[in-house]
Parts: C-alpha cells; sequence; structure tokens
C-alpha cells in the first residue's frame, strides 16, 4: 500500500486549485494534447503586476475570462510566456485573475491573429458542447462506473464541473473506468491527496481529497479497482470530488456515468 506522505497544505481559491491541476494534467497529456489542456480560473484577490489598480484596455491588451491561464492566452495571440511575463512584469504568473488587462503585444504594437482584446470575443460553451463531446467519444468508447458510493451532488462554480460524492472516512474510492495512472500524490494545492487516471486519447478521470493513495503513477488499472480511500485532505469534509476531463476541459460527467 502506498500511502501519501505529503505535508499539509492550506486552502487555496478554487482558482489556484484549478490552475494547479490543469498543470498536471498538461504535463501528463500526450504532446497532441498539450496544447489544448486549458487552466481553469475563477474569482480571486487584487491582481498584481502593473494591471492592477486601473485597468488599460485596447489595442495590446486582453482582459482575462474564466478559463484562461497564461499558457492558453499565450497560444491565443501566439506569443510566448516568457513575453506575456515580461511585458506584464507579473511576479507570479500562475496567479493571473479574472478581469485582470494583461499585455499581450510589446508596446505600441497590436494584438496579432483574429483575437480581440475584449471581455466579450470568449466563446460560451453550454451543455450543448458536453453533449457533443461524449458523442464524439463514443467512437473510442469508455465503460465508466461511479468511484464512490455515496450522495452526490454538483461541485460545480469557480469554472468547476465535478461532483462532490460525500462517504466515510476511508471508504474505497475506485477507478471510474480502466486506464493508466498518470499523476498519485498531493502536489496541487487545494486538492489534497490527488490521482488522475488517463483512459483514453481524450479523457481523464481526477479523484481529489483522498485519505490515502494505493496505486503508483505509470500503474495499469481496471474499472471499479480501488486506487484511494476516501478522506478530507485540503478539504473540510470527508468527500470525494470527482471530474472528468475531455481535452483538458471538465466535463458534465452525468454524460459519461451510468445513472444510479
Amino acid at each position: 500500500m502506498v500511502q501519501n506522505t505529503g505535508t499539509s497544505r492550506s486552502h487555496h481559491p478554487d482558482s489556484v486549485k484549478n490552475s494547479r491541476l490543469s498543470r498536471t494534467l498538461a504535463r501528463i497529456a500526450s504532446p497532441a494534447l498539450s496544447l489544448v489542456f486549458l487552466l481553469v480560473l475563477g474569482a480571486c484577490s487584487t491582481p498584481s503586476g502593473p494591471s492592477a489598480g486601473v485597468q488599460p484596455s485596447g489595442p495590446g491588451y486582453y482582459t482575462v475570462q474564466k478559463g484562461d491561464t497564461l499558457s492558453s492566452i499565450a497560444r491565443k495571440f501566439r506569443r510566448s510566456n516568457s513575453e506575456i511575463i515580461a511585458w506584464n512584469k507579473l511576479s507570479d504568473p500562475n496567479d493571473i485573475k479574472v478581469d485582470q488587462a494583461l499585455r499581450i503585444a510589446p508596446e505600441g504594437a497590436r494584438a496579432g491573429g483574429n483575437a480581440v482584446a475584449s471581455r466579450n470575443r470568449r466563446p460560451v460553451e453550454d451543455d450543448g458542447a458536453d453533449a457533443a463531446a461524449a458523442a464524439a467519444d463514443r467512437k473510442d468508447p469508455v465503460d465508466w462506473t461511479w468511484p464512490a458510493s455515496g450522495q452526490s451532488s454538483s461541485g460545480a462554480g469557480q469554472g468547476k464541473k465535478g461532483i462532490d460524492i460525500l462517504g466515510q472516512l476511508g471508504q474505497p474510492v475506485m477507478a471510474a473506468a480502466a486506464g493508466k495512472v498518470m499523476y498519485s500524490g498531493s502536489g496541487i494545492r487545494g486538492y489534497g491527496n490527488l490521482v488522475i487516471v488517463k483512459h483514453n486519447s481524450n479523457l481523464l478521470s481526477v479523484y481529489a481529497h483522498n485519505k490515502i493513495i494505493v496505486v503508483k503513477e505509470g500503474q495499469m488499472v481496471a474499472k471499479g479497482q480501488k486506487i484511494a480511500e476516501m478522506g478530507k485532505s485540503d478539504s473540510n469534509t470527508v468527500k470525494l470530488y470527482f471530474e472528468i476531463r475531455r481535452q483538458g476541459k471538465a466535463v458534465d460527467p452525468s454524460r459519461y456515468l451510468p445513472s444510479r
């Protein structure tokens, strides 16, 4: 049995939690997928760097939206992360904020590409997009099951689409589908002892707040196999926070999990 012995982490806003999680997802994804992984950003505190206070706008600037990250913004405008960091004098590039104005072009230059520095440019995603994604995945089907028994509720909010499953301390947490363990540890603040399983080229599942983890990175797991025990690491209550992610983006688990 593998027990995670990482040091306790303090609670952080959902924006930081999801940013750290998605950076890890991007690192473990195949090279073909890594460019489309998005970091989920929620509302949080005052922006750092020169954008604090009066917010600049106009050509050469972009207003951060929910779901944006430094990497996704850099890709959108065909810039490098280092350029965005330098132009905005960011002290913590992992802590950009919703509604923060970022310079995405050198001073005196306009933004490249077709994107416009406007909060209205971000495409709106809805349940129809989730439905279309689930339909596409039927071509490379994954046999899903619920990862734990217990009362479930939406964990949505701050850009999240996962579910919380309430249970008992030490209760088994199972792999929701067969796959390969891509992450096993406590290095992502706000998620506690975390397991990430890759099921095919598009789909991952995420299991957070475990008491202990009983699988190792690189291990192949079967559908319904115990991978952890339910806990409350980085959580105020005993629960499993579960996500299904398609190409790095959290999707509605109800479109994949069987009814119960």
